[in-house]
């Protein structure tokens, strides 16, 4: 089975568009999207409409509650809460009621997945290795699939309790081990921050168990443009050429 397991969408269709393409060609079984597919970008609906279309499995993210007011936002940056407030008044009532079905994790005999961690499936973030050791040890998953932080990588507990951090180069097939325990992140397709640019979501195949990282150039511009024309603030659209 070859899954794409995408997250952080977030209002961008024209990288969502481009790592949909790109998974067509790779002849996926099942489209997994982890979360957050609205919020900061010019095309909520659309967005949304495109993932539910796919048919496959999707969480909720924080971004999503909060377009529903369902999430107390003031935690949220000057930016986002600007972004939140105008995707609220965007979002249509089928929006709406796609955002409000979908869970907050899915626990498959192969993996978990959630939108932050295990723990808080909404907003912890995993960023650091006391953070997924607490995790590792609260909670007895094989593979954890995660998003939120925008940030492509996985934190690998071998069975000695050997705990490390590690990065997925960009196209490399990265085998996971049937005796390791793994917490994987996607990254982003439509607000990357890890320095890159480029829309990225995971390959995996479970038989034998690998992730490829796959990293997709699109055409930005085009969704900065949108940004600029519907009054969103302009450091988020400007952020995208840098990946931060």
């Amino acid at each position: 089975m070859r899954y794409a397991v995408f997250s952080d969408v977030h209002g961008n269709l024209e990288a969502l568009e481009t790592v949909l393409a790109d998974a067509g060609r790779q002849r996926v079984d099942v489209y997994l999207c982890l979360d957050d597919t609205v919020g900061y970008g010019p095309d909520p609906n659309e967005c949304a409409s495109r993932v539910e279309s796919l048919g496959g499995p999707a969480l909720v993210g924080n971004h999503d509650l909060a377009a529903l007011g369902a999430l107390d936002t003031s935690a949220f940056s000057p930016l986002a809460h600007a972004a939140i407030e105008w995707t609220i008044g965007m979002v249509t009532a089928e929006t709406r009621r796609w955002l409000g079905t979908l869970p907050h994790r899915i626990d498959d005999r192969m993996f978990l997945a959630v939108h932050g961690s295990p723990r808080d499936p909404i907003e912890e973030y995993i960023l650091d290795l006391p953070t997924s050791l607490a995790i590792f040890s609260e909670y007895p998953f094989s593979l954890c699939l995660a998003g939120h932080s925008h940030i492509p990588g996985a934190f690998v507990l071998e069975t000695d309790g050997t705990l490390s951090a590690r990065s997925l180069p960009a196209g490399e097939s990265v085998r996971l081990a049937r005796t390791s325990r793994y917490i994987v992140n996607a990254g982003s397709v439509g607000q990357p921050r890890d320095g890159d640019p480029r829309a990225c979501y995971l390959l995996m195949e479970t038989k034998p168990r690998t992730v490829t990282l796959q990293r997709l150039a699109y055409p930005f511009a085009a969704t900065q443009e949108k940004m600029a024309v519907r009054g969103l603030p302009a450091p988020l659209a400007e952020r995208l050429a840098v990946g931060r």
